[in-house]
């Protein structure tokens, strides 16, 4: 990805939503400009016009951090959209990025980290998959295979690895798992576009986006508007093809020791229908790992984490006898998910 074509496009998309009224200069008028002239921006960033739009076109290196700190002011950036626009600067100039366990080096194979998979293994009442920033499943829990079998057997039938990028965008099964399924869309995209921020040179990250991009319509709109967003913690709805429909809590953790992996985490409100079916989820997971034969070569243990690559999904039968009844939960957007 050319960080000076990311750099220009995300100013020019950030200057396009704010009005000269929302920073305190007059409007009106016949402005043929959506949003603030690069000269009003300079203005209220306190900088000539010739540096702003110098900065503009993509010779963002070696700005100072009170320069891009103005800058963001100015657009009135939030703190995500801030921090992406500090990791495009700093990786124009070959700086550490933003974020922690920045700058990102390549991550260990999941099987060479026992301490964590001993740790998702150890959640037993709640789904933990392991993913890196390319949106891909390194490692799962047992009910975490179970939750997303929909995604492992898509990839399975694709001959490609388990991406929550992919199964959103190219799998018609997506539409279905996920009720909301443009709000996952619109997440999904800013998490990606964030993570190409802090690693413009992943080349993995640009062969994926290039992929969905040729490959899907939805995708291609939605990077192209350059929506950056955090979303630690939340609330999401799911419809299981098993359980029916879930309302899950969720934390999306950072490894230290691995720049770039997360742990994903979905809890259930304790007490709630979800927690009801959740549980049941897990026992047929469980029955269906103790019964379906072990693949040839493998050490793992039935109901235990199963690393992508070297385990199968779990043999999720048709159970015609259990017929679920609506979920009432309530949808929240709480925690640390940002806009």
């Amino acid at each position: 990805m050319a960080i000076r074509d990311d750099v220009r496009e995300f100013l020019m998309s950030r200057r396009a939503r704010v009005t000269p009224e929302a920073v305190g200069l007059p409007g009106g008028g016949n402005r043929r400009v959506t949003g603030l002239r690069r000269s009003e921006v300079a203005a209220v960033a306190g900088m000539s016009v010739e540096y702003y739009s110098r900065i503009e076109r993509g010779a963002i290196g070696g700005a100072s951090a009170a320069v891009l700190d103005a800058i963001a002011r100015a657009l009135m950036l939030t703190e995500p959209e801030r921090d992406h626009l500090i990791d495009l600067a700093r990786a124009s100039d070959g700086s550490p990025v933003t974020g922690p366990g920045r700058a990102r080096r390549a991550s260990r194979p999941v099987e060479q980290r026992p301490a964590l998979r001993w740790a998702i293994e150890a959640i037993t009442e709640g789904v933990a998959v392991v993913r890196n920033a390319r949106q891909e499943i390194l490692a799962a829990n047992a009910l975490g295979r179970a939750f997303y079998a929909p995604v492992f057997e898509g990839a399975e039938r694709a001959g490609t690895s388990p991406n929550f990028a992919r199964f959103q965008f190219l799998d018609p099964a997506s539409h279905d798992f996920y009720p909301d399924w443009q709000r996952f869309a619109e997440m999904c995209v800013a998490n990606m576009r964030a993570e190409a921020g802090r690693d413009p040179f992943d080349r993995g990250m640009h062969d994926l986006v290039g992929e969905l991009s040729t490959r899907s319509d939805t995708f291609r709109s939605l990077w192209g508007a350059h929506d950056v967003r955090r979303h630690g913690a939340g609330t999401k709805r799911f419809c299981h093809p098993l359980v029916g429909e879930l309302t899950l809590a969720y934390e999306d953790l950072g490894v230290t020791a691995e720049p770039g992996v997360t742990v994903l985490v979905y809890t259930a409100e304790p007490g709630s229908p979800s927690a009801d079916r959740l549980r049941l989820l897990a026992s047929w997971a469980a029955t269906d790992e103790a019964e379906a034969p072990a693949i040839a070569g493998s050490t793992t243990a039935p109901g235990t984490t199963t690393t992508v690559g070297t385990a199968r999904t779990p043999v999720l039968r048709d159970r015609t006898e259990y017929h679920h009844e609506p979920d009432h939960d309530h949808e929240r957007d709480h925690g640390q998910e940002q806009s």
